[in-house]
């Protein structure tokens, strides 16, 4: 019998309907259930393309808040090519960015690169250290990774407010407890000719290198393999414990970066503004991407602009503003449910010779 040579395009193809499908179907759903309060589905839709792309101002806004989205999808994404689904970006982000705010008023006297490096190696090495620990509790201790990671945010959640609204809380923030500010001239600018903050090109670069490493590397294809079949790493020599502390470390360097770049780019210093869900919502761009670091960044932008059109909605319908949620729960549900139609459907399997 030939091999069937299209068969890498018609996994590609596969990737690519399935979920394009799910998320049509979602938008229906969507559509019903607003239809059913009494709105005009295609009005909602007109609103959020308008408040999300329709304009420079709307990408902007857009873009800035996937920037975050890129990198805590990352924390998810990379720890489960070795199998675990690890859900606890959101206190690497705020633990990152703690970090980043402690070194940027530490070393607020220095040269200001040198106070921008310090500031993203630290929330890149805090944040890598958390998700690591989850990664070390179930390969050593077979912790649930999914549990322990939910059950480290909290940890994380509540070391946060503890520092920021005690020890660490400069005197003079009165009603919202924050951290000292880190310094004018350490604050990490715009993208040239742009209101986007460098999170985006950071997320962008560090999806494309994790694609190339986990894709087109040895050390990527001994990742896969441990998520494959962990037994049979072990019996070819592969290191799997190690191979499970880097990736969760990779993804946790991603969220922290994440945290770095929202204290060193927007707050200044950290606050309650940096517990804001995008490790949550990280979780959903991952998904939709299928764990694929390419497609999270036109995922994050997606979901980043639906968050963006949240105040559209508010503004032009009276709608909550987390009504777009409603409609992202919508499509992380049918994304996961699609996840049965992989392989099964006919039209994507290869033809017999």
């Amino acid at each position: 019998m030939a091999s069937d040579r299209s068969g890498p395009w018609r996994h590609a193809a596969e990737a690519l309907v399935i979920p394009t499908a799910a998320l049509a179907a979602a938008m229906v759903v969507f559509g019903v259930f607003m239809a059913a309060l009494g709105q005009n589905p295609l009005e909602i839709y007109a609103l959020i393309y308008k408040g999300a792309f329709a304009s420079a101002f709307s990408w902007q806004n857009t873009l800035s808040r996937a920037a975050p989205l890129v990198l805590t999808a990352l924390c998810v994404a990379l720890p489960a090519q070795v199998g675990l689904m690890v859900i606890g970006g959101e206190g690497a982000v705020v633990l990152g960015g703690l970090g980043a705010a402690i070194v940027g008023h530490l070393l607020s006297g220095a040269a200001p690169t040198a106070v921008k490096v310090a500031m993203v190696l630290a929330g890149m090495a805090i944040g890598g250290i958390w998700i690591a620990l989850a990664g070390a509790l179930r390969q050593y201790r077979g912790v649930n990774e999914t549990i322990s990671s939910l059950l480290l945010t909290y940890v994380a959640v509540a070391l946060f407010n503890h520092f920021v609204e005690g020890p660490l809380r400069d005197p003079s923030s009165l009603n919202k407890p924050s951290t000292a500010h880190i310094g004018e001239a350490n604050m990490i600018g715009s993208l040239p000719g742009l209101d986007i903050h460098w999170g985006l090109a950071f997320g962008v670069v560090f999806c494309l290198a994790m694609h190339v490493l986990v894709r087109y590397t040895t050390y990527g294809f001994a990742l896969r393999i441990v998520g494959g079949n962990p037994r049979a790493a072990r019996l070819a020599g592969l290191p799997v414990g190690r191979l499970v502390l880097a990736a969760c470390a990779l993804g946790g360097a991603a969220a922290g970066l994440a945290g770095a770049v929202e204290v060193a780019a927007v707050h200044g210093s950290a606050n309650a503004s940096l517990i804001a869900g995008y490790g949550y919502a990280g979780i959903v761009v991952a998904f939709i991407a299928r764990q694929n670091p390419l497609a999270i960044v036109p995922v994050a932008v997606l979901v980043g602009g639906l968050s963006a059109s949240g105040g559209m909605l508010q503004r032009r319908l009276d709608l909550p503003d987390a009504t777009v949620l409603v409609l992202q729960g919508i499509a992380f549900m049918l994304i996961l449910g699609s996840e049965a139609l992989y392989g099964r459907l006919k039209l994507f399997r290869p033809r017999a010779a």
